[in-house]
């Protein structure tokens, strides 16, 4: 028997694993996908004539593999091994409410792939539930959480400035990296304008220079080379493949199943209490079962709520924590995908050094600093940058071609809003009768916008053309909807904190109402989503939920 047990080695459960590995415990992990050897399965050493097929990835392959997963940026050829094939892991939804759901089935999860944008919530997103009335409310506040986000930053390594701002509260950061000189032009123009805005340095996850307890991992400072999506040969941006992983591994307390996917985990009813996890191997279909006496699910929002609802039993005939009936409910992503991109006439006749893993971040404003017709509010992601001039060089051919092709163009910004999505109890997770290739039952996701989301979308896109010009740019294309839901790939909130146990699954350790031994401290536990990309935050609950759970465990109380 271990102490405990972690389902899913990503972000949530690499960090949980880290925590309650230094704290003495033995520690099982298990990752429903294969290992990945850094050495063989990254391909950021690949200059762009190795890529095969030009790094493009067939047409009738993405058709019959990835009609769901084409949507993301990331998938290309030489990435295309770090996504799940749609043709083999299937899920079911509505016709008309589509939901893109980007999942990579391998040890380190998605925090191979992720964007790295690290971002706190502040006190008014968690406030935001009891004061407006939608979702439970929050059962913790942002003082709760503080000491673990600077935990958290400290030990990953985030980069960026401090702006004493309430509605994104400042860090332990590393040096930012610093905008560039057509990003200084628009933060100029567009804070002159608009004097309750800002534009700041984008604060990620990547060592903008790294500390001596970074350096023992053995990772090292960022290189600028923006192929962060091939995996970090260098290391220098947070995975708990090359992060937190190795930090529990060095304990000598961690033990890591692959291949190994959480059907259900076992309850006890004399007890009360869950007592294991069953597996099904992934590759020759066994099935066994692991013992501990706490257990983590960190599977990823949409995948523990589908382990929960899967643990039956008479004493939770609706699955395991579920007297409240709502796991499975809640379903949130961020509003995706509403971008404006334009050109700037004039410009500084200047270029950058190197390829930085960010850009710039506009935090939110609306219901802040500038009311608005819907609540919660919105960020934009993006960046200002000099376009070749090959690019404007158009049916140019032979020297011409060449000449262009050595000079630079103008300058262009692309903004991208991020939108808080309401909790709603509609919006959900349940299981079908249809089974998948282990037996399982295919997971049903049934999740749409709503009114609000309709307006804000609406009003991000207006905001959105409306820098780029107070900056001096054109507009030359803007969205007319945001993607749908799942496409952020922020999917949360299925088995949401609360304080009321009647309408809420955790309460504020991440502990379940209904079984003292359970903590999930994924995306699923999210009461409410913000509009900050939420990793850090559940990096921070699963570092604080681990070091409760082995404190309670300690004093036998557990």
């Amino acid at each position: 028997m271990f102490d405990a047990i972690v389902i899913g080695s990503g972000m949530s459960g690499g960090i949980a694993a880290k925590e309650l590995c230094e704290r003495g415990l033995k520690v099982l992990v298990l990752e429903r996908g294969r290992n990945i050897d850094p050495g063989k399965d990254y391909t950021d050493w690949m200059q762009p004539w190795e890529a095969p097929n030009a790094n493009l990835i067939p047409e009738d392959e993405l058709a019959k593999d990835y009609p769901i997963h084409r949507a993301h940026f990331g998938l290309t050829e030489v990435t295309k091994h770090f996504y799940v094939k749609d043709s083999e892991h299937r899920y079911t939804m509505p016709e008309d409410k589509p939901f893109t759901w980007i999942r990579g089935y391998h040890l380190g999860g998605r925090s191979i792939m992720w964007g790295r944008q690290t971002y706190r919530l502040s006190e008014m997103d968690f406030e935001a539930n009891a004061k407006d009335g939608h979702g439970s409310d929050w059962p913790i506040r942002y003082a709760d959480i503080a000491p673990w986000y600077d935990r958290i930053e400290d030990f990953i390594g985030v980069s960026g400035s401090k702006e004493g701002l309430p509605q994104l509260p400042d860090g332990d950061f590393l040096p930012p990296f610093p905008l560039n000189d057509g990003e200084q032009m628009a933060k100029a123009a567009i804070e002159k304008k608009f004097p309750g805005r800002k534009v700041i340095p984008g604060r990620c996850a990547n060592l903008s220079q790294a500390r001596p307890h970074h350096e023992e991992l053995g990772r090292v400072t960022c290189h600028a080379r923006s192929f962060c999506e091939r995996g970090c040969g260098f290391n220098a941006y947070h995975s708990s493949l090359t992060s937190s992983l190795p930090a529990a591994e060095r304990t000598g307390n961690l033990t890591v199943v692959t291949d190994a996917i959480a059907e259900s985990i076992v309850h006890d009813p004399k007890a009360g209490k869950a007592t294991g996890v069953r597996v099904v191997d992934q590759n020759t279909k066994e099935k066994k079962t692991y013992e501990a006496k706490i257990i983590f699910c960190c599977a990823s929002a949409i995948a523990s709520a589908q382990i929960l609802l899967n643990s039956t039993s008479e004493a939770f005939p609706n699955g395991l924590a579920n007297s409240s009936d709502m796991v499975g409910r809640n379903l949130m992503d961020h509003l995706f995908a509403l971008s404006v991109a334009g050109v700037f006439p004039e410009g500084p006749n200047t270029i950058d050094q190197g390829r930085r893993p960010t850009g710039l971040y506009i935090p939110r404003f609306r219901n802040v600093t500038e009311p608005a017709d819907f609540l919660r509010g919105y960020g934009y992601q993006g960046g200002v940058r000099r376009m070749s001039g090959s690019t404007m060089a158009q049916g140019a051919i032979g020297e011409e071609l060449k000449q262009a092709s050595r000079a630079f163009g103008p300058w262009m910004m692309y903004i991208s809003g991020f939108g808080e999505m309401l909790p709603n109890p509609e919006n959900r997770v349940t299981l079908g009768k249809e089974k998948d290739q282990w037996g399982i039952p295919l997971v049903h996701i049934d999740c749409t916008h709503g009114p609000n989301e309709e307006k804000m979308a609406k009003q991000i896109i207006a905001d959105g053309a409306a820098m780029i010009e107070a900056a001096g740019g054109m507009v030359m294309s803007k969205a007319d909807k945001p993607g749908p839901p799942g496409l952020g790939i922020h999917e949360m909130g299925t088995a949401c904190m609360g304080t009321d146990p009647r309408s809420s699954v955790l309460g504020k350790f991440n502990q379940a109402h209904d079984v003292p031994n359970l903590f999930v401290t994924d995306g699923a536990a999210m009461a409410s989503s913000g509009c900050q990309n939420p990793s850090l935050t559940y990096m921070a609950l699963s570092a604080r939920a681990a070091n409760h759970a082995a404190d309670r465990l300690a004093e036998g109380t557990l």
